[in-house]
């Protein structure tokens, strides 16, 4: 084996040089090095075109895109989360004043809110994950909409100790009169109409998708779709005829973690028994203005779960 001598009277061999120059490198590498999942290096570029929001939650409560920051953050820190840090509360919540990429009436036609949690079992307690709302004075029940994600962790049927019960709502306002739509991995024959999900103290992708075309709504945890298949059509009057694209009640605001009521500063909402502030992590919140298909969906959750 060569030896080299350098100024300093240290002797290197050349082997440990290359050993250096390697680890070197694999430390350094960039997505563009790695192999695409579905095309994609990074989950920045799947339907990049049509993420009009997103929280990263790396040292920052700001929405990247916009740059707007929380007009009240409350029981929030940051923690380890899928990808850098994360947001970690502690029966805590973040409001948002308007962003306007997700304020105009037809900003949402279809959407997709994608976002990782992980939570503990919180009883009775329903907690929030992500609400798209009317403003703070406008807001007259917690299911205004327009959008709507929360979890609860127990119910009396359930029979799995480690269960999420994922819903999804939303709400449109053609006319400026309200219609609304959910749908729930819950109720039915289990394993056929809806898809169980087992996920409490460990990190869940959850994605709640609205087709505005086929008025259809799905609820997805961990690239698989586990919403109820009955409700998936949402529709009014017989025969039912779609709710079609979203029609939102401008402006609006975020809330993340807490539920659009008078406990968070939604004066004439009033609080529900039920729900509860969110204690645990939220990660990589995003909000497309289209509806993901499955691909899209699956390469995001592998994508963020490496990382990346």
């Amino acid at each position: 084996m060569k030896w080299l001598k350098i100024k300093n009277r240290i002797f290197i061999s050349a082997m440990s040089i290359l050993s250096i120059a390697i680890f070197g490198t694999s430390c350094s590498k960039d997505n563009s090095t790695l192999p695409p999942v579905n095309g994609y290096n990074a989950s920045n570029d799947v339907a990049s075109s049509s993420l009009l929001a997103h929280w990263t939650f790396d040292g920052t409560n700001n929405e990247t895109i916009s740059g707007t920051a929380p007009s009240t953050s409350n029981g929030a820190s940051f923690g380890t989360g899928i990808k850098g840090q994360g947001l970690s509360l502690n029966n805590g919540y973040i409001l948002y004043p308007t962003i306007a990429a997700l304020s105009s009436a037809n900003a949402l036609g279809s959407f997709t809110v994608s976002a990782w949690i992980n939570t503990d079992n919180r009883d009775t307690l329903a907690s929030s994950v992500f609400a798209l709302t009317k403003t703070t004075s406008a807001q007259t029940d917690w299911n205004d909409g327009p959008i709507n994600m929360y979890v609860e962790t127990v119910k009396n049927h359930l029979t799995y100790d480690d269960t999420l019960v994922l819903h999804g709502a939303f709400a449109t306002y053609p006319g400026g009169i309200r219609a609304g739509g959910d749908n729930i991995n819950d109720y039915g024959v289990r394993g056929v109409d809806f898809q169980t999900v087992l996920g409490t103290k460990k990190w869940v992708h959850y994605v709640l998708r609205y087709d505005g075309a086929g008025s259809n709504i799905d609820i997805y945890a961990n690239g698989t779709r586990v919403s109820n298949n009955n409700f998936r059509f949402r529709g009014a009057g017989t025969p039912a005829v779609g709710l079609g694209a979203l029609v939102m009640p401008v402006p609006t605001q975020v809330l993340i973690g807490g539920w659009p009521s008078a406990t968070t500063g939604f004066t004439n909402s009033a609080a529900q028994t039920w729900q509860g502030l969110f204690v645990g992590s939220i990660d990589e919140v995003r909000v497309y203005n289209k509806s993901l298909s499955d691909l899209e969906i699956g390469s995001l959750y592998q994508l963020e779960l490496a990382g990346r």
